[in-house]
């Protein structure tokens, strides 16, 4: 019987798993060394807030593995052996395999900044990290500060999580405006503001120069690059990023950039070896898609795409039009399509942006200038309908015809205020100035 090792069992893995099984009789085998059984990644910060438990973010019951044939082992996979089809682990035990998907996800940045590996430092990514917060950073008396270095969605959610437990938060973030490498300058300033607003000390271009240690080898401070200044702590998370997870790849004669190159098929160069999820890296990225896509629903989408092609209906990876949703605190963000910071527009995109005087809701729609193509929209503050920008992008809408409808995209509850009047209201009386 074909046996199917997949390395990594986060949404790309395991999603690959499942389809293998609804296809096949294949033995599959499921390797971590994070967690016995597959959770939620993206609810984590849930279990810290007391939201939800450990058990509710494990989408399966632990019999599901068993009943579905699906074998689970854990370890850390040292070699990957392509050439006699074997996997290699820290405990000297090793695995015999026919096909090998690589699912092994990201790692958070570390940039060689003295004190990076110190006891109650972590990213926030895997159930570990939640375990260090959960022991550094339980309430205000055991920790008097926690620095969070680096800005960005998972930034974000760390001081979110420390808030809610009344622990004071600085964040350290090297940009000149929050996450303003991907949004917008009236969306980033608003998320400035935001944040202050939710009483967190936002530390705006400035770099983390070192951590420092007590004498037990924990984390006690941080001196900040530009200025010198030390702020005492005594929690440190680094959320500048993630990277993928391939260093054990090295010797093993698979092709690698930032993480490891696969065609269209997520097909490795070498034969019956893939790679999904965080950690790919695609050679023929879809229209402006980044070559690495670190984010949840594509790891499930290539987790359905490589299971056909394991199974013998070889299928490319078509992931459709770019879109993402996440949340800044309480405010709301979707994005549909491509809103680039200006500084990154190409000369014929242009932008209608329309801001709430009080509420903390915007929309940002991107055009072409000369076509009046509608490129795309983030929204905060405001619940859309994917399905409806994504026929929009697919029919290649007019952005009049778009900002005119914006209503039939609301997804908001039925009670809640509703902005498309003074949103088309706004866009009308631009293009009269412009006039």
């Amino acid at each position: 019987m074909e046996h199917i090792a997949i390395i990594g069992n986060g949404i790309a893995g395991v999603t690959a798993a499942r389809h293998i099984r609804k296809q096949s009789d294949y033995k599959i085998t499921l390797i971590s060394a994070e967690t016995e059984h597959f959770f939620s990644r993206t609810a984590l910060m849930y279990v810290y807030m007391g939201h939800m438990k450990w058990q509710h973010i494990k989408p399966y019951e632990d019999w599901f593995w068993d009943k579905n044939r699906i074998e689970l082992k854990q370890g850390y996979v040292k070699t990957v052996d392509t050439d006699n089809k074997q996997l290699l682990f820290e405990d000297q035990s090793h695995l015999k395999y026919d096909k090998l998907i690589i699912a092994c996800g990201s790692k958070p940045n570390k940039f060689g900044w003295p004190g990076q590996d110190l006891d109650g430092v972590s990213g926030m990514y895997s159930k570990q990290d939640l375990e260090t917060i959960e022991h550094y950073a339980p309430n205000p008396e055991k920790c008097k500060r926690g620095v969070i270095v680096g800005g960005g969605l998972i930034g974000i959610e760390l001081a979110e999580m420390l808030r809610s437990r009344d622990i004071p938060v600085t964040m350290l973030v090297r940009e000149k405006s929050f996450w303003n490498g991907v949004l917008p300058d009236g969306e980033s300033q608003m998320i400035n503001k935001h944040i202050l607003e939710h009483h967190i000390d936002l530390r705006l271009g400035v770099n983390l120069e070192c951590i420092n240690a007590d004498e037990n080898g924990k984390a006690k401070s941080v001196i900040v690059k530009e200025t010198g200044e030390e702020i005492e702590c005594d929690y440190v998370g680094l959320t500048a990023g993630v990277s993928p997870n391939i260093d054990f790849l090295k010797d093993s004669g698979i092709e690698t950039g930032k993480g490891v190159k696969v065609n269209k098929y997520l097909e490795t160069n070498i034969e019956d070896v893939y790679a999904i999820g965080d950690c790919a890296e695609q050679q023929e990225p879809t229209g402006n898609r980044p070559p690495v896509e670190a984010v949840w629903y594509t790891g499930r989408m290539m987790g359905e795409v490589v299971a056909q092609t394991v199974c013998g209906r070889k299928t490319a990876y078509k992931p459709g039009h770019w879109f993402n949703s996440a949340k800044f605190l309480d405010i709301e963000y979707q994005t549909y399509g491509w809103v680039f910071p200006k500084r990154h527009c190409e000369e014929y995109e242009k932008h209608f942006h329309w801001r709430h005087p009080e509420d903390n809701v915007c929309v940002t729609l991107s055009y072409h200038k000369d076509t009046r193509k509608f490129l795309g929209i983030n929204t905060f503050g405001i619940r859309m309908r994917h399905e409806v920008f994504d026929k929009w992008l697919s029919e290649e809408r007019d952005i009049d015809d778009v900002v005119k409808n914006l209503k039939q995209a609301n997804f908001d509850p039925e009670f809640f205020k509703t902005y498309e009047k003074d949103i088309y209201k706004s866009y009308k009386n631009q293009l009269l100035v412009k006039a």
